[in-house]
């Protein structure tokens, strides 16, 4: 039979295993949240320069209406 000092060390190590599984889980979850801000900043970067890069081809291909030839039926 346990006496009431053997049943409290028994709960304690029980919460100390519970508190470094927590412990990992937390610091697993922080790792992996600073992973993702890293990607997501990568992917806004990769955004903002893909929208320069169609601006510019957007500027270079704009012919003023004016300079183009008339359709065919005229």
């Amino acid at each position: 039979m346990m006496n009431a000092n053997d049943v409290l060390m028994q709960r304690l190590d029980e919460m100390e295993v519970k508190l470094t599984f927590i412990d990992d889980t937390v610091q697993a979850l922080a790792n992996a949240d600073a992973g993702l801000s890293q990607r997501i900043a990568a992917l806004e970067r990769a955004l903002r320069e893909l929208r320069g890069e169609l601006s510019a081809m957007r500027v270079a291909q704009a012919d003023d209406p004016h300079d183009e030839p008339p359709p065919p039926h005229y």
